[in-house]
């Protein structure tokens, strides 16, 4: 069997090495903007049914733009290969935004970031992938960033909604490394697609659960601009990107890489919102930028 478009090799140049790396910044870039830009919309519509409409339009786009290549790969990949990475992805979104409703933003964005921790532990357990010593005082010490940016002493109690984000991070990593080995077998466009479509299906079931049924009379033309970035910004784009990533660096690498997108996040509601970092979130973006800075030279290997 031909090899997927995510292994195909990099050939071309040194520089295509750094093509993955740019592939998860740009990601960053795009869930960055998104993420303070869906406060107008969450203020208006239920979260499922937001979420819900956001992965039905990101299915429908990908099925037309990619019509014969989804079908095929459609029929082409059987349900083990596929259904992980994508229930992973999908529950880990659905379960951080009903966290959301339970506790602070801040412990939120914080602990769900520990899938950077998680993920190599995970590999580890599932597929007994080993990764090398010299990896761990960077991982450990962009989790000191991380909290700096954004928990800084706000982790006062720890509830429901903090267990849900920690099985959220851990969903997230699951997508990951799960991910990484479907792509062995499953073409990236037709992963995307199917996580797109499992994501729709697992927050039309919350929307019905927990909004009572799909709420979109609210909608504004400019939430339906927000909706429509997220679908093709965000979940196609985003997801796209992550495969990609995935078929030529490891889940570890792509987990940690991927924890820019809280300091690019905090950019960006600082230009649209006029939120300032603390000094102490300050000294944690800059630690995570030199974590990320160090990560990229390091080679990707046990």
């Amino acid at each position: 069997m031909a090899p997927t478009p995510a292994r195909l090799p990099l050939k071309k140049g040194i520089s295509l090495r750094w093509l993955p790396f740019f592939f998860i910044f740009l990601q960053s870039v795009l869930y960055g903007f998104g993420d303070p830009i869906s406060k107008a919309a969450y203020e208006v519509l239920p979260v499922f049914s937001l979420l819900t409409v956001r992965y039905g339009i990101a299915f429908l786009f990908l099925l037309l733009i990619f019509n014969k290549r989804v079908v095929q790969g459609i029929k082409a990949a059987s349900l083990k290969d596929w259904l992980l990475p994508s229930l992973c992805i999908g529950g880990s979104y659905v379960l951080s935004n009903i966290a959301l409703e339970l506790t602070a933003a801040t412990s939120v964005a914080f602990l769900r970031s520990l899938s950077t921790i998680m993920t190599p532990l995970l590999a580890l357990a599932v597929y007994r992938k080993k990764f090398g010593k010299k990896h761990v005082p960077v991982q450990l010490l962009v989790i000191v960033g991380l909290y700096l940016l954004c928990g800084q002493g706000g982790l006062s109690a720890f509830g429901l909604g903090e267990i849900l984000t920690l099985i959220s991070a851990l969903l997230l990593a699951g997508s990951l490394i799960f991910g990484e080995k479907a792509l062995d077998r499953v073409d990236p466009v037709t992963l995307t697609a199917l996580q797109a479509l499992t994501s729709f299906v697992l927050a039309l079931v919350c929307a019905f659960a927990f909004d009572g049924g799909m709420q979109l009379g609210a909608a504004t033309p400019m939430v339906w601009g927000i909706i429509v970035y997220m679908a093709i910004g965000c979940t196609v784009a985003g997801y796209l990107l992550q495969n990609a990533a995935l078929g030529h660096i490891s889940s570890r690498t792509v987990a940690l890489l991927q924890c820019i997108c809280p300091v690019l996040t905090a950019l960006f509601s600082r230009i649209l919102l006029d939120e300032r970092l603390s000094l102490l979130g300050m000294v944690g973006a800059v630690i995570i930028l030199l974590c990320v800075a160090a990560e990229t030279l390091m080679k990707d290997d046990a």
